[in-house]
């Protein structure tokens, strides 16, 4: 069931002469939330309930447009990686602009299949079931092992169903720092198979079942770490290259951030196409809903201990933005600044309601004080939430709305109870 939203029928995009001023006075420039520049949020939002989710499908076409045109210069595909945005109310809107989806199971599979048909359906699993194989390949256009030995037990009977299939290599090249639970080229990854597993465990036969290679390696990077491991990808897996048919450079790619250097990117697909005779892919989630969603919180509670303040939210780091804790980051929140140590604002740490003592989303400054009911917006709130939230200590799904091209709102979900209830049992 859908519930539609009829409270703001007519609001439009266009921001009243009232709101303009004080937005100008707010002096916000942060590209994160550039989607509220024109328009009435305060209206808009004031009477929404919260926790929620507010998906900007302005923001998901801005950045489908930057994708597109990066795919129509160079000839490569572009797909959407459902783990990290999955709200398939979009994809009749992607689906315009992207070659199809990514899935790292079944589920995801044949979400992708179901909501952007006639758009191509690619799989990556670390292992696969025996129990969901058969009807992956139902959903799935390419299938992507991660080892020889999975090849082996699969590839064959993939590739009499018609798949094209692929193996995922790991080019052991970390260009990434800081957050190790996403470097999928950490010492003694499991993701990908190496060269020197390579030269023990494929075969010829296992080679001719392949028609591309994987590589995934990257977390919201820029294209010169792209360039950086497709140099290694070249060292390593080279003479390999020219027997395939495509080569999937996986995703991390920050395409659609503003200091993105794209026409190296476009240079580096240039150069791998026309090098291997190849078609390349990407599949990015976060370029595709880059800064593209809000989380709507407000303040339950002011709680101080020390020389610490800390804002109880009834939104929770842990539930409802769990990248928050597991990156680890601070999101960017309106009209706020992360603490310096030099503010003579208002500074607060945000936290949830939660018993789990870290469930902190972080310390910031802010313009004025908060109080009960106080409303926040947390920014990029688009992807790794939605799909990854979880109901922890009987916390509430925040539901889920759509801010729409012409500025109305729309809610697409109805959480309440029994959403938490039934994931638990069938009493």
């Amino acid at each position: 069931m859908r519930w539609i939203n009829t409270a703001f029928p007519e609001e439009k995009t266009t921001t009243p002469f009232w709101l303009t001023d004080i937005m100008d006075k707010q002096n916000n420039t942060n590209p994160v939330f550039e989607g509220l520049s024109n328009i009435p949020y305060n209206a808009l939002f004031s009477t929404l309930p919260t926790p929620c989710y507010i998906i900007d499908e302005m923001q998901l076409l801005k950045n489908c447009i930057t994708l597109k045109s990066i795919a129509e210069k160079t000839g490569c595909k572009i797909l959407l990686a459902q783990k990290a945005f999955s709200n398939y109310d979009f994809y009749p809107l992607l689906s315009e602009y992207l070659s199809g989806t990514e899935a790292s199971g079944l589920y995801e599979a044949r979400l992708g299949a179901e909501h952007m048909p006639n758009k191509e359906v690619h799989v990556f699993c670390a292992a696969y079931r025996d129990d969901e194989f058969e009807e992956i390949l139902t959903y799935a256009d390419h299938i992507v092992f991660n080892s020889p030995r999975q090849l082996k037990k699969y590839g064959k009977k993939a590739k009499e169903h018609g798949k094209s299939i692929g193996l995922r290599i790991n080019p052991e090249c970390s260009t990434q720092s800081g957050h190790d639970i996403y470097d999928p080229c950490a010492e003694g990854s499991r993701l990908g198979t190496t060269r020197a597993a390579w030269n023990t465990n494929m075969t010829d036969e296992l080679v001719s079942l392949l028609d591309g290679l994987h590589f995934h390696t990257l977390c919201e990077q820029n294209s010169n770490d792209l360039f950086t491991t497709l140099k290694a990808v070249e060292k390593n897996f080279g003479d390999i290259l020219p027997r395939m048919k495509w080569l999937n450079m996986g995703g991390g790619h920050h395409i659609t951030k503003d200091d993105y250097d794209i026409p190296l990117l476009e240079s580096v697909i240039t150069y791998a196409q026309n090098k291997w005779n190849l078609q390349v892919y990407l599949e990015p989630g976060e370029a595709v809903a880059l800064n593209a969603g809000y989380l709507l919180s407000r303040v339950l509670d002011i709680v101080e201990n020390g020389r610490i303040k800390t804002a109880v939210l009834d939104a929770s780091a842990a539930c409802h933005m769990p990248d928050v804790i597991e990156m680890p980051y601070t999101p960017p929140l309106y009209q706020a600044e992360n603490i310096d140590g030099n503010s003579n604002s208002f500074v607060y740490r945000l936290a949830g309601p939660t018993c789990l003592s870290g469930d902190v989303i972080g310390e910031y400054s802010l313009r004025e004080k908060l109080h009960e009911g106080s409303m926040l917006i947390f920014g990029d709130m688009a992807i790794y939430t939605t799909c990854k939230n979880n109901t922890f200590n009987g916390m509430p799904l925040p539901n889920i709305w759509k801010l729409s091209k012409d500025g109305s709102l729309q809610q697409l979900t109805h959480f309440g109870y029994y959403d938490f209830k039934n994931r638990l049992g069938i009493v």
